[in-house]
């Protein structure tokens, strides 16, 4: 009897070290499937965010490009600003030459007129030239 319980002692260890070991490989196994499908996940998720990245970048150059735009036309708008404001200074300078030689003749004041008429003369002369 002694050496039946031996017996069955040396099975009953061998079964629960191969039970053990099995469990082991299938604990092993779980956590490499589990690790495999996390890995696929953040695979997928990086997918995900590189192309949104992409997209952010894209967006990013169409406002560059946009504000280029509009700094372009604004230094643009600022030119063709001076330039009127130019224009209605010199105007504005021409039409009063314009009057004074007029109020000069209507006083008959006509060396003043004469005077008057000569700067409007050479005033016209620099600006055609």
């Amino acid at each position: 009897m002694a050496f039946n319980r031996r017996r069955k002692s040396k099975i009953a260890l061998a079964t629960t070290i191969h039970s053990k070991s099995w469990a082991v490989h299938q604990q092993k196994k779980r956590r490499s499937r589990n690790l495999k499908s996390r890995m696929k996940m953040l695979r997928a998720e990086m997918e995900g965010v590189s192309v949104e990245q992409e997209i952010i970048k894209e967006g990013q150059r169409q406002v560059r490009e946009k504000f280029e735009a509009i700094e372009k036309e604004c230094d643009q708008l600022r030119r063709e600003t001076n330039l009127v404001v130019q224009q209605s200074v010199s105007t504005h300078i021409r039409l009063a030459l314009m009057f004074g030689i007029l109020k000069a003749r209507e006083n008959h004041d006509f060396s003043k007129a004469s005077q008057l008429t000569s700067a409007l003369r050479e005033l016209v002369t620099r600006k055609n030239l």
